[in-house]
């Protein structure tokens, strides 16, 4: 069974920075592509940033890009979102989420098998 527990969200000033969490298993790490997703109320949800767990090539969305980095500790099965920057159009509840796509489907795809909780981030003054 894959599980998938975030955490590190909170509430941070504008250009602030935040690290989010997702804590897994080795095998989910191994076998699945995993990605950062946000949805804030009233809008679509968003595919934030997937990294692939073969090569792992990584994807970002276009509102993120230059700001945000995913990465993955396999001593620790963690895959992590290092946002820096962040701006109030950043503040959403931050799910990561796991399927076996390649990092850029996974980040578009409509439905995905396995979901943590979700973390709230808040970016306000």
């Amino acid at each position: 069974q894959v599980q998938l527990v975030e955490s590190g969200g909170g509430l941070v000033q504008p250009g602030g920075s935040l690290r989010l969490s997702c804590a897994t298993s080795a095998h989910t790490l191994d076998y699945y592509t995993i990605g950062w997703f946000r949805q804030a109320p009233g809008k679509e949800r968003e595919g934030v940033s997937c990294i692939d767990s073969i090569d792992m090539t990584t994807y970002y969305a276009d509102s993120v890009k230059g700001r945000f980095t995913i990465s993955r500790d396999n001593a620790k099965n963690t895959v992590y979102l290092q946002m820096n920057n962040l701006k109030p159009e950043d503040t959403a509840v931050y799910y990561c989420a796991a399927d076996s796509y390649p990092a850029q489907t996974l980040c578009k795809a409509p439905q995905l098998e396995y979901w943590g909780q979700g973390t709230l981030v808040t970016v306000s003054e």
